[in-house]
């Protein structure tokens, strides 16, 4: 009787134990997590989303598979509102969403339904800076000519990427950018500047050092301005747009609008994701972005690679959401080129 009520206790108190929380390890293993890319196959986003699905997996606890998928739509916005509202929040799911997250949302952009300093991020592969350019013989040769004179570029359309830029610097720091719509991308409105077409274009630098490597030769042309917070480490030399700013709200409002630059090719998880697997993620993803096979790979493709930690992205994230409504007003308005 007594080893009886012994076995009854020992199950009771088995019963009422609370259960053990699945470490990462144990989540992952055996498991797929699935990368969603918020463009088409082929493009710069899809390129880095492949590399790290390659080496996120032997740095990740458990060596989970990880599968790309695209979800192009609405400049980046479908792929952005799915991993806000309707992806797995337990860590299966990643996202390389569009640089200029936070700008689309401030700003007030038909169908955005996320806030982007909820998401948890996990980590920048590379920056994506834009240049503008001109050929040699331009009499543009500074980013100061351009509040004096005149610089016809080429764009695809009134709400497309660059042709924002040129309107916001217009309006916060008086520059005379006059866009061309109809070029379908920045290749195009390149050779559109080659042409004659148009007097400048502004490509991102990667399109430069990869297609356009003539254009590293100050003889041939030169960049008059970069689209970034700050001064990129290979354009120390080429001034930012915030140093457009004359007071502490404009350069907000600049810095809002290049904060796709800084945000570049990263990645995101859902809001609600484990802190536990947050962490894991981030520590995967800096062991990737440093690992040796992967150094190698960007090497040999020639792709950029300025690699920084989720948790400096995130805070990068927190301040530049953190506006006040006349800085709202004022990035609506230079959005719109009003």
């Amino acid at each position: 009787m007594d080893a009886w009520i012994h076995r009854a206790c020992v199950a009771a108190l088995a019963l009422s134990a609370p259960a053990r929380a699945e470490t990462v390890e144990e989540f992952y293993r055996g498991r797929a997590v699935t990368l969603t890319v918020a463009f088409p196959p082929g493009g710069g986003y899809d390129i880095y989303s492949r590399v790290l699905a390659r080496y996120l997996p032997r740095h990740l606890p458990g060596n989970p598979g990880v599968v790309t998928r695209n979800m192009p739509g609405a400049g980046g916005i479908k792929a952005g509102n799915y991993m806000y509202s309707l992806a797995p929040r337990d860590g299966s799911a990643l996202g390389m969403i569009a640089d200029n997250s936070i700008t689309e949302e401030i700003v007030g952009t038909p169908g955005v339904a996320y806030v982007t300093k909820n998401f948890g991020w996990i980590g920048r592969v590379m920056m994506s800076v834009n240049v503008t350019m001109v050929l040699a013989d331009s009499p543009a040769r500074t980013m100061a000519d351009l509040r004096l004179r005149e610089l016809v570029v080429g764009g695809t359309s009134a709400g497309g990427f660059t042709s924002v830029l040129h309107n916001v610097a217009n309006l916060i720091g008086g520059t005379k950018f006059r866009n061309v719509y109809g070029y379908t991308a920045s290749p195009e409105s390149c050779l559109a500047m080659e042409r004659g077409e148009v007097a400048g274009c502004t490509p991102s630098w990667t399109f430069v050092k990869t297609a356009r490597r003539e254009w590293l030769d100050p003889a041939r042309a030169r960049v008059l301005m970069q689209w970034g917070i700050g001064r990129h480490r290979e354009l120390a030399g080429v001034p930012a747009m915030t140093e457009l700013a004359s007071t502490p709200a404009d350069r907000k409002v600049l810095a809002l609008f290049g904060s796709a630059s800084d945000i570049g090719r990263s990645l995101v998880v859902p809001p609600g994701t484990p802190a536990d697997r947050v962490a894991a993620l981030r520590a995967a993803f800096i062991a990737a972005a440093n690992d040796p096979e992967l150094l190698e790979e960007v090497r040999k493709g020639g792709l950029d690679h300025d690699p920084l930690a989720g948790e400096d992205l995130q805070k990068i994230v927190a301040e530049l959401g953190d506006v006040t409504p006349d800085i709202v007003a004022r990035a609506k308005q230079a959005h719109d080129g009003q």
